[in-house]
């Protein structure tokens, strides 16, 4: 499902209700909700929406939440560049999630070893059940989460975690792979801006090739997959639907 919205802030409106409903959703059926955040500005705003009071948007259950990421820069937790730091500021420090539910990556340890300790962590967490809601970005090279074009980790199914270079070699990253991120119910893509555009269209509309675009690798198995973007992300005529 593809859903297009007419700017940025109506974009970040639409993505905090859905959070919401799948939270909604989750805790009536489960009893709790469980869900991986994604990094990057235009989730920012959805959090920051969700933690500002408002008649017109309902209260997620937080003592029920349990929060993981989608993947994270190795680097301290305080760093700018770091997503756990950036859900922090802009939503965590601001609701009454439980401490113990967030589930953080911890990117200042050696990549390989935190990458595993995340895994069993996750393991120990979900169980045989899959994350409630996943929300993924979409580089502009058509990368998700830390899957970027030509490495192997696109086509992980056993591991859950794993630490990969950054394709510019500058640092380490640690992501979730397809094997968790495709058992989840829900999936949704947040894509906004014109710079993605034509990106956008060639994972949708394009040939199968997920060791070129990354963003194809994820497919769940039985869950819902929904790209939430803005008009100046969905560009062309074929997106428009």
């Amino acid at each position: 499902m593809i859903q297009v919205f007419s700017s940025p802030e109506l974009l970040a409106d639409a993505v905090a209700l859905h959070i919401v409903n799948c939270a909604a959703n989750a805790v009536a059926v489960t009893g709790r909700f469980t869900i991986a955040l994604s990094g990057g500005s235009t989730p920012a705003a959805a959090y920051r929406r969700l933690a500002t009071p408002d008649s017109r948007l309902p209260t997620p259950d937080w003592q029920r939440t349990h929060v993981v990421w989608g993947d994270e820069r190795c680097v301290p937790p305080d760093d700018l560049r770091s997503n756990y730091r950036m859900a922090k500021e802009a939503l965590l420090d601001r609701v009454p999630i439980p401490a113990d539910q967030i589930h953080r990556i911890r990117g200042e340890d050696d990549p390989e070893k935190a990458a595993m300790e995340y895994e069993r962590e996750l393991r120990g967490l979900l169980g045989s059940e899959g994350l409630d809601l996943v929300l993924l970005g979409m580089g502009e090279d058509g990368h998700t989460a830390s899957l970027f074009p030509g490495q192997a980790a696109v086509h992980e199914t056993a591991r859950w975690v794993i630490a990969v270079p950054a394709p510019d070699g500058t640092m380490w990253r640690i992501t979730l792979t397809p094997a968790v991120l495709n058992a989840a119910r829900n999936v949704t893509f947040v894509v906004a801006g014109p710079s993605k555009a034509a990106r956008l269209q060639q994972v949708l509309e394009g040939p199968f090739a997920p060791d070129v675009l990354p963003a194809q690798a994820i497919r769940p198995v039985q869950g819902r997959l929904t790209w939430m973007v803005d008009e100046a992300a969905a560009g062309g005529k074929a997106v428009r639907r």
